[in-house]
């Protein structure tokens, strides 16, 4: 019995017209590959340009609240100008306001502050009924 090692096996030569289909598929394979190529090419270095075209980042600052932020060299400095004889009772901030509540001449007031804006933007009296 005769042994057959397909190793040994020589191929058989292609007809004329399957190595015209074969020659074809291996030269649309290469011209696929190659324009693979270019194109993650082309991506990466509008990537890289991105990154390098962007400016430097300015110093941080801390944000309190929309629109309002605190530069990170240095303290934020406000002065509040409540009215004359006003006596304060307690004191609240939210974001980047803050209340001050208490006492003018008997008549109890809440008066509200904002950071943002620099100035007391309420001045609420509260009534007993």
């Amino acid at each position: 019995m005769a042994h057959h090692d397909p190793e040994q096996q020589e191929d058989e030569p292609l007809d004329p017209v399957m190595e015209n289909v074969r020659r074809k598929m291996v030269r649309l394979q290469l011209v696929s590959g190659g324009i693979m190529f270019v194109s993650l090419m082309a991506v990466l270095i509008a990537v890289v340009y991105k990154v390098r075209s962007q400016p430097a980042p300015a110093p941080a600052a801390v944000s309190a609240s929309a629109g309002f932020s605190v530069p990170a060299d240095q303290p934020l400095s406000a002065t509040v100008h409540l009215p004359p004889g006003f006596a304060v009772q307690s004191v609240s901030q939210s974001g980047s306001q803050i209340l001050f509540y208490g006492t003018v001449n008997g008549v109890r007031k809440a008066m509200i502050f904002d950071l943002a804006v620099g100035r007391v933007v309420a001045d609420v009296t509260v009534a007993e009924r």
